[in-house]
Formats: C-alpha cells, sequence, structure tokens
C-alpha cells in the first residue's frame, strides 16, 4: 500500500518544501489540476469565448464524475460557489412551518449553523444542537431531540473540530423513516473517504473543493435527491435556472428539470477544470484505497501522540474517524505547538484547545514519524 501511494508524491510540489498536513484546511493544487486550470486559463486569453463549447463539455464531465464520485446521477449534480451555498439553499428551501425544527449539533462549523438560526426569526423555526459527548455524536441523543415538528436534520459527515465520524447511513435511515430532510455537509469527508448518498439516505449534500478533493476554492458540488427536488423551493432562480436560457428576451419562469436549475447564473470556470482534474486523480486512485490508507497513516500518528504523552480527541476506531487527528497537551498550548510545527515546516492547524493534523494520501509514515520527532 505505502508503495502504490508514494508514486503520487511527485503530483504535489508541495512535498518539496512542506510536510503539508492541513488538507483539513485549506489542500494545495497538484500538477494535474494546476495544468488543467492554467489550459482554461491560456484558451480564454489567447482565444476569448470561441472555445466555450468545450468549456461546457469540460463542465458537464465534470458533472458526471462528481455523481460517480458519491454514486448520484448527473442529473443530482449541480456546481456552486462553496458548501454555504449549498448549505443555503436546503435551508431557504423548505416549506417552513412557525413551530417547526431543525436538528443538528453544537459543534458544526458555522456554514451548517446560521443559516439555520436565520430560520427563527423569518419563521418561527427552532434550531436544535444536539452536544457532543466524549468526542464523539451519539446517535440515541439525535434521536432524542427529534419530534412530529422536526422537519430537517443537518449534520457534517466529519466534525471539523475533532475528526469524528458521523454514521450518516443510521442518520439517514431514520429521516428516511420519519420523512425528514437529511442534509450532509461533507466537506471534512468527501476526497478522503467513501460517500454514498443513496445507500445513507442524503437527501442534500453540499462540499467545496478546497479541502480533500485537493481541488481550488470556488468550485463545490451540491447534490438534491432526484426524488426530492420538486419539493425543494428554489429561492435564487436566475438567467440559467431556466429552460432555454440562451433565449435571453423570451422570459420564461419554467425552471430546468434537473439540478442545474440550482446554478443561477455563469460558472467558475476555471475551478470547475480544476474541480475536474482533481475528482479524476482520485478516482484514478480509488476512494477506498485513500480511505484505507489514510486510516492506516492516522492509526500510525494516534499511536505515536499517546506513547509521547498527548491526549488525543479523535476517536481511535476507523468506523468513527476519516483523515482528521485532533491532540491535547497539558504542558503546551496549541498556538505553541502549531509554532514548533511550522518551523520545521510541518503544516498543521490550531483548533480550539488542541492541534489538528490532517494528511492525504500522498503524506508518508515518515513525515508522520518527523512531526512526532518535532513535538516535546
Amino acid at each position: 500500500m505505502r508503495t502504490f501511494f508514494e508514486k503520487w508524491r511527485t503530483e504535489f510540489p508541495v512535498t518539496e518544501s512542506y510536510i503539508y498536513m492541513n488538507h483539513a484546511g485549506v489542500a494545495p493544487l497538484s500538477r494535474r489540476v494546476r495544468d488543467a486550470m492554467v489550459s482554461f486559463v491560456e484558451d480564454a486569453t489567447v482565444n476569448g469565448a470561441v472555445n466555450v463549447d468545450s468549456w461546457t463539455e469540460t463542465v458537464e464531465v465534470c458533472r458526471s464524475v462528481a455523481a460517480q464520485l458519491i454514486n448520484a446521477d448527473t442529473t443530482e449534480i449541480a456546481f456552486m460557489k462553496n458548501t454555504t451555498q449549498g448549505i443555503l439553499i436546503a435551508a431557504n428551501g423548505v416549506d417552513w412551518q412557525e413551530g417547526d425544527n431543525v436538528v443538528t449539533t453544537a459543534v458544526e462549523f458555522p456554514a451548517n449553523v446560521y443559516p439555520w438560526w436565520r430560520l427563527k426569526e423569518r419563521y418561527g423555526v427552532e434550531t436544535r444542537m444536539v452536544p457532543e459527548r466524549d468526542g464523539r455524536i451519539h446517535l440515541e441523543d439525535i434521536v432524542d431531540a427529534i419530534d412530529k415538528r422536526t422537519r430537517v436534520v443537518t449534520i457534517s459527515h466529519v466534525e471539523f473540530a475533532s475528526g469524528f465520524r458521523n454514521d450518516i447511513k443510521a442518520i439517514g435511515e431514520i429521516c428516511q423513516e420519519r420523512e425528514i430532510w437529511f442534509v450532509v455537509d461533507a466537506i471534512q469527508s468527501l476526497g478522503a473517504i467513501e460517500v454514498d448518498v443513496k445507500s445513507s439516505h442524503v437527501d442534500i449534500l453540499a462540499a467545496d473543493g478546497h479541502k480533500w478533493l485537493l481541488a481550488p476554492e470556488g468550485a463545490a458540488i451540491f447534490y438534491c435527491a432526484n426524488d426530492k427536488r420538486e419539493r425543494l423551493i428554489n429561492t435564487n432562480i436566475g438567467w440559467a435556472s431556466v429552460v432555454n436560457p440562451r433565449d435571453f428576451l423570451n422570459y420564461d419562469l419554467t425552471q430546468k428539470p434537473d439540478a442545474t436549475r440550482f446554478e443561477e447564473g455563469s460558472y467558475n470556470t476555471a475551478g470547475l477544470y480544476g474541480l475536474k482534474a482533481a475528482i479524476d486523480l482520485l478516482l484514478e486512485i480509488g476512494i477506498l484505497n485513500i480511505e484505507n490508507y489514510i486510516l492506516e497513516l492516522t492509526a500510525g500518528l494516534m499511536k505515536g501522540l499517546d506513547s509521547k504523552g498527548y491526549r488525543v480527541i479523535t476517536p481511535k476506531s476507523d468506523s468513527e474517524r476519516a483523515g482528521i487527528v485532533v491532540f491535547e497537551s497539558d504542558q503546551h498550548t496549541p498556538a505553541e505547538l502549531y509554532a514548533m510545527l511550522n518551523e520545521r515546516n510541518i503544516i498543521t492547524a490550531e483548533r480550539g484547545s488542541g492541534v489538528r493534523v490532517s494528511p492525504h494520501f500522498y503524506n508518508t509514515e515518515s513525515e508522520i514519524a518527523n512531526l512526532l520527532e518535532a513535538l516535546p
């Protein structure tokens, strides 16, 4: 397995200068992603929009591989500028009634909090925030928060501050049984572990490309299940949302019959060129191969941290984690530890009371060893 992944390191020039382990923050780009984006920029520079049909074709291929990545149909995929935009479409698209509620957790990234909180003043919708216990979100706590007025359960597949992997299949089954919308923020899982929207009964998923997908910022995937699309009120209808969008003066509010109705205007085409190249790379390697290797790599990291007396916050069970490892120290602040690692060109992140390490498939066991050696 290790030999298999070593050949991919040359795709990432960042390895020449850094031990980069902040993929849960902003990931570096591969050579092929850079080359794909540069090719578009060069074309647009030299030819203007003469080759726009080729751009459109590339976008549609990107849609196809994005669908393949999460086991969706291409009709269920739209492109957004970020994860937040996708969550906003979900939050604003439900036909809310006063007294309804949303169930989420008390440790979500703000992108999956504020859009739901805003519903309180607009519709009288309550947001119920399930607390974390022992570094985990417990399924029974989610179930206990649900009642007859729960319209949405929204959760991160992997929690950004602890690395805990929620069992979205189990949650999805509960939502399906009770006819509750199930919305998933997949930005900390997509590209690192397998994501299957069908088997997990996900209704809506959103994930920007700049973390584990190894793609540029501003190119995000949005999924809405075919059987839920007509029920989701589209509050952002623009010129590109409707049928025959190029018939500019024939005004017709009829929306497109697929998820592209949620794409209100022009694309970030350069970003989608990069996103396509990034997903192509992941699919070429194989998501399950990537997941198994990341779990192996982070297991070694957690063992090493334990042996040095650090407190690992992230659960150790493979089924309860993905690519994130968060650890704490009784002797040093997160800022001090981050600075020590940064001085050695080991890139991590401060998160809350700990340091977050998030390696990807091109990182190595020797880099993990270097990180451990750099810690006091």
